[in-house]
């Protein structure tokens, strides 16, 4: 994957989604979705809102890349008005949020992260490129198995949003790191993912 995608202009709105991963999601997780939809809402905000939290968190420990700071300033905010969306349909459903709950395919995944102050920023920039790259098919998944209407169109819009943004991480990986290194590193991080993947539960959650 060149940087130059992270920059591209958005597809049309009916064309394949681009995904890296792996080991692609069990048709099994969409029906465990679709069974308990209300919770797959609070689960998609609270990950929404950690998301934000991240980027928030990114730009805070590295003001010396400025590149990296303007980007995680704009994904901050963006996160955000998802969650503030995905909030809105929770209450329109008659829902209430609820408090946050670990992630555990986030926990496994970070371990994965090296450490040392180079490796350990390479490993964070692309695990989380990862993370949405998973997020986009499965929100691309939820947008197909949703009717017609304007829950189907959130999710469709929310899965365009994830693809750009793994393609943003990787963007910044190579702009900070040599490209054979990044891409080293990011096919072992996709090999770690994967396996963490199959080995977890299906749930009415994101990951």
């Amino acid at each position: 994957m060149a940087s130059s995608q992270a920059q591209r202009e958005s597809p049309p709105k009916d064309a394949p989604f681009i995904t890296p991963l792996l080991f692609p999601t069990p048709r099994g997780w969409v029906d465990v979705v679709m069974g308990d939809f209300d919770q797959f809402l609070l689960d998609h905000a609270a990950a929404e809102k950690k998301a934000s939290g991240m980027a928030v968190s990114m730009l805070s420990h590295y003001p010396d890349r400025p590149e990296l700071v303007e980007a995680m300033a704009d994904l901050a905010v963006e996160e955000l008005s998802h969650y503030r969306e995905v909030v809105k349909w929770i209450h329109q459903r008659g829902q209430r949020t609820a408090p946050d709950q670990k992630d555990p395919y986030v926990g496994r995944f970070r371990k994965s992260i090296r450490d040392g102050k180079e490796v350990y920023l390479l490993d964070r920039l692309l695990t989380a490129g990862i993370i949405e790259a998973r997020g986009a098919e499965r929100f691309a998944l939820v947008a197909e198995a949703l009717a017609s209407g304007p829950l189907h169109k959130f999710y469709r819009a929310i899965a365009r949003s994830e693809e750009r943004h793994f393609e943003l991480f990787y963007g910044l990986a190579e702009r900070y790191f040599p490209e054979d290194v990044v891409a080293e590193r990011w096919q072992e991080l996709l090999e770690d993912e994967a396996a963490i993947v199959r080995s977890l539960p299906l749930r009415a959650a994101l990951h």
